[in-house]
């Protein structure tokens, strides 16, 4: 069963990736890039701040840099328990698919700490600031969805590595938000 399943997400990722064409690379490549989001987290920063003051602000800082680090380390202790090859490094598949930017990056791929990074911001931020209207959180979700896609569309992670990464992300973005929630209300005037 765990066999088809994997040669089902092969297939799958093959079809995905292969949808790319040289005409979007570069604007999958603007979304998969880490430091794109900069101007996202200021933003956040910035409404966190109105919301909160700075005090609270500081607060929720530190939780934001635990719940990346806990997401991070997460990604990492499955990358190196489940050995999964990317499927830039897999010799079985690396000619079928499209390696977009050059970069395929670390040996192993499951699961994306990407997708969970992003997802695990999107989801904490939709639950700890008070948004006027829905569609911010709906954006916050979106980009999510988009920057894991495009580890799919880069060529470096398999469908359920992202999947995966953001069921971790969804998570531990909850978990993150009770906890600051908890010491919020307990220690924060």
């Amino acid at each position: 069963m765990i066999h088809s399943l994997i040669e089902k997400d092969i297939e799958l990722f093959l079809y995905l990736n292969n949808l790319g064409n040289i005409q979007w690379d570069s604007f999958w490549l603007i979304v998969t890039n880490k430091f794109s989001a900069i101007p996202l987290y200021f933003l956040l920063l910035y409404i966190t701040y109105k919301q909160f003051g700075l005090k609270k602000t500081m607060v929720l800082l530190v939780f934001i840099a635990v719940l990346i680090l806990v997401s991070d380390q997460t990604s990492n202790l499955f990358k190196n328990g489940f050995k999964r090859l990317r499927p830039c490094h897999n010799n079985e598949i690396a000619n079928l698919c499209r390696l977009v930017g050059n970069r395929c990056g670390g040996l192993y791929s499951y699961f994306s700490a990407h997708a969970a990074n992003s997802m695990a911001i999107a989801v904490f931020f939709s639950l700890a600031l008070k948004f006027n209207s829905k569609i911010w959180i709906y954006l916050l979700f979106i980009w999510a969805i988009l920057v894991g896609y495009s580890r799919i569309y880069v060529g470096v992670h398999f469908p359920l590595d992202i999947l995966t990464g953001m069921f971790f992300g969804i998570l531990y973005g909850v978990l993150c938000y009770k906890l600051f929630t908890i010491f919020s209300n307990r220690f924060i005037v």
